[in-house]
């Protein structure tokens, strides 16, 4: 074995120890591990003296994109078609409202700070996202998950995550042409569609079946193989159609969940997750300048105040439009106005890896993303505190 394999045997071996210390204790403190191995990676990473503690952090990397690809397909399998369809006109009106809303107001103070058109537009699209993850645990934490407004809370980060991650999709297309003309826009966002319209008609006749079909041979090894063959395979094509493999593994895990094995491809890709999701985030941690980010307080306290405040008030003025209570409105707003997180971190990565970002742009959404998941928990807490002293 040569002294390279060994070493990169090493990297992984120090990622995987330093993930499973922080998860333990990040959960006993109840926050979302996700932090802890943001906060992992910053310190064995190349950017933290004394120096880094990882030789390769470049086959990390790659490893990172292989985790995206697991993330995003098993948060697909979350979502089967007959869900997206429940979810309602008022979660699609909410969810198109605030999130374009946010991502149009950060676009907007990004080039009023003086930022490039590109770095503008990743950073208003990372902070227009809610988390489902870190919304769902804390929903489940506070024992409020079944509640009606925390159910439209959910249902609205649905189609927000679809909204962003085929924004992304056209993001990267456009960002590779190096032009952000009418033209190339209308084409990428025309892939985006086509693609999702062909994932959704034509692949929802044949991969759902596909899956049920060898899920019936009983083989646990093929089922997995199989599953992993669409995820990977739709991410690929997505991606060779130039948008994002993130659209690619999420719509191939709507595929998976269409089928009648999708609690047979949970529980199978789960432990593949959590790896290669573990190794995403500690790795995100690692290609963090954190040696920047003095020098953009400023832009990371205005796109931290814009994404809480466009995000509260427009959910805020859309739910009571639809006839939502105050206090129901006010809890959704408060909800949707908290979290940035794994889909932001993914989107400021997706502007690195077409090279049409700055360096400073993925630790400042790395910084907005803690601040924002650590004051989630108080937040929610806060919003449904009166229900929960009624009913104490």
């Amino acid at each position: 074995m040569t002294t390279e394999v060994v070493q990169v045997i090493q990297d992984l071996a120090v990622v995987l120890l330093a993930a499973a210390l922080v998860s333990a204790l990040f959960r006993r403190l109840g926050l979302p591990t996700m932090i802890g191995f943001i906060l992992a990676g910053i310190v064995l990473g190349p950017y933290t003296p004394p120096g880094s503690f990882l030789i390769h952090p470049d086959i990390l990397n790659l490893l990172a994109q292989i985790g995206i690809v697991f993330l995003f397909m098993f948060l697909g399998m979350e979502y089967p078609i007959s869900r997206l369809r429940s979810v309602g006109f008022m979660g699609f009106l909410i969810a198109s409202t605030e999130s374009l809303s946010t991502f149009a107001a950060g676009f907007v103070i990004g080039t009023g700070l003086g930022l490039s058109t590109f770095n503008s537009l990743f950073l208003g699209l990372a902070v227009s996202v809610t988390s489902s993850i870190v919304l769902l645990s804390v929903f489940e934490e506070l024992g409020i998950l079944r509640e009606e407004t925390a159910r439209l809370v959910m249902a609205v980060t649905v189609i927000e995550d679809v909204i962003v991650i085929s924004t992304l999709g056209v993001l990267q297309s456009v960002a590779s042409t190096g032009s952000l003309s009418a033209v190339a826009t209308a084409l990428s966002l025309g892939l985006v569609i086509a693609f999702i319209a062909g994932t959704l008609i034509v692949g929802s006749r044949i991969l759902p079946r596909l899956v049920t079909a060898v899920a019936g041979y009983g083989r646990k090894d093929l089922f997995l193989l199989t599953v992993l063959a669409i995820g990977f395979g739709l991410s690929v094509l997505s991606s060779l159609i130039g948008i994002s493999v993130a659209a690619g593994a999420f719509f191939a895990g709507v595929m998976v969940a269409e089928s009648k094995a999708q609690a047979i491809a949970n529980e199978a890709v789960t432990p593949l997750k959590e790896l290669f999701g573990a190794i995403f985030f500690v790795s995100i941690g690692a290609l963090m300048q954190v040696e920047l980010l003095p020098t953009y307080i400023v832009v990371i306290g205005a796109f931290l105040g814009v994404s809480l405040g466009m995000k509260f008030i427009v959910t805020y003025l859309v739910a009571r439009n639809r006839q939502l209570p105050p206090l129901a409105a006010r809890r959704a707003a408060a909800a949707m106005a908290g979290p940035r997180g794994e889909l932001s971190l993914v989107v400021a990565k997706g502007g690195a890896d077409v090279s049409a970002t700055s360096s400073f742009v993925l630790p400042v959404v790395g910084v907005i993303t803690l601040i924002s998941s650590i004051a989630t928990p108080f937040l929610v807490q806060l919003a449904w505190r009166p229900v929960r002293s009624q009913s104490a």
